[in-house]
């Protein structure tokens, strides 16, 4: 009953004479948005908190489609309104599994909202999807390849520099999962200036942009870029940014920044921080996701990785424990039976379950009693291992700063 009268509420709010901006969110609300936007951003926050609000998904999806439905063809900044409103739709599905049906909404977003701003959005994490899908695609694809040429107007996509950043950055990461680091480099050759610590939703792209520098052995500038990206988050809001869905709302954006620096402060030798920011990101995948969600088996291979180096850097031992993180890694990513014919090439998660696999079989194999097991292993590793920019043996080795090496972004669920 609660919950249909809120819904109820939350319906007679569109229609209402005045915005319905709660309290506690008026600092917040954009005093120059159009009346819809405010409207529509508000019901986001509320659906995209069902955690905190006890409603469930589907609760949360009727809301913001009785939105929808009743902002259709309204007035000025209405289509904006219902592309925030379908950008949630889509994180909701993304979040429930229905990934196909949250790229089909996805792609609808971009046919029916008008603003370049919304449409980069929608764009962007449409390409996350297909990427932690494990889908093969250029990084010459662009926003308006799947934008109707009836409602297209190219004049108006790149009039701002942040709407370039976010697409070269975009692209940056394709060229870098299909082992094109020349290309990268060209699309990441001017945008970070665009990242506005916090503001117009670039800390995805900056992030993208952080991780090219972390894999070409930038560590200095890497490092500049992460905390920036950090910094932002710790002096803004960063849930008030609604121009993103999918793995690149703001919460995966935290996740990820949070886990890539904690790789990279591993990969400096600086093994009590990386220990404290892997903590934190593995803290905030089991908050966000829950403990069995496959966002924590790829936290929770990062770790095991820092440990394994912060051993062969230290000269000590600590197979138990890597071993035991290695082992919790695969059981909640659901890595299938290594006997298991066929199913190396049909996975989900990939990347990770290789390289995790990768990097257990290497425990296995310093054990005389479980060499065999190590053995085989490593051979479906090997076999499942796609990463186009350096071999399995490349990824596990890792020698010292400014030489090519992996970074594991928790956004797509890739080995970039």
């Amino acid at each position: 009953m609660a919950m249909s009268s809120t819904r109820s509420a939350l319906a007679r709010a569109l229609l209402a004479p005045k915005p319905w901006v709660p309290r506690r969110c008026a600092a917040t609300a954009a005093t120059r948005e159009a009346q819809p936007q405010r409207v529509a951003a508000e019901m986001v926050r509320y659906a995209l908190g069902g955690a905190v609000h006890r409603s469930s998904p589907e609760e949360a999806m009727r809301i913001l489609e009785q939105g929808a439905s009743n902002l259709q063809g309204g007035g000025e900044g209405s289509a904006e309104a219902v592309g925030l409103l379908m950008l949630a739709m889509s994180t909701l599905l993304y979040r429930s599994g229905r990934h196909k049906d949250a790229m089909e909404k996805l792609k609808a977003t971009q046919q029916v909202v008008p603003s370049a701003a919304f449409r980069v959005a929608a764009w962007e994490a449409l390409m996350g999807l297909h990427m932690e899908a494990g889908q093969e695609i250029s990084y010459s694809v662009s926003p308006n390849d799947s934008v109707d040429l009836s409602i297209k107007d190219d004049s108006k996509w790149f009039d701002q520099d942040h709407l370039k950043f976010r697409v070269n950055a975009i692209k940056g990461l394709l060229a870098l999962l299909n082992g094109e680091t020349e290309s990268a480099v060209q699309l990441f050759a001017d945008g970070y200036g665009d990242f506005s610590e916090g503001k117009n939703q670039t800390e995805n792209a900056a992030i993208s942009y952080g991780e090219y520098l972390h894999c070409v052995g930038d560590f200095t500038m890497a490092t500049q870029v992460y905390e920036k990206v950090l910094e932002a988050e710790h002096m803004e809001d960063m849930s008030g940014n609604l121009l993103a869905a999918g793995n690149m709302v703001p919460e995966e954006a935290s996740l990820g920044v949070t886990c890539s620096y904690g790789q990279l402060l591993s990969h400096s030798g600086k093994f009590a921080e990386a220990e404290d920011f892997l903590t934190r990101a593995l803290q905030k995948a089991e908050e966000q996701f829950g403990a069995n969600h496959p966002k924590v088996g790829i936290t929770l291979t990062c770790v095991a990785r820092m440990y394994k180096l912060k051993a062969k850097w230290e000269g000590s031992s600590s197979i138990m424990v890597q071993e035991g993180l290695y082992r919790k890694a695969l059981e909640v990513l659901k890595a299938p039976a290594i006997n298991s014919e066929g199913t190396s090439n049909q996975i989900n998660w990939r990347d990770i379950i290789s390289l995790a696999r990768g990097e257990y079989a290497e425990l296995l194999l310093i054990q005389s009693n479980r060499k065999a097991e190590g053995e085989r292993m490593k051979q479906w590793a090997e076999d499942a291992w796609r990463n186009r920019r350096l071999t399995l043996a490349q990824a596990l080795e890792f020698s010292e700063p400014s030489k090519p090496t992996v970074v594991v972004d928790t956004r797509i669920g890739r080995v970039v």
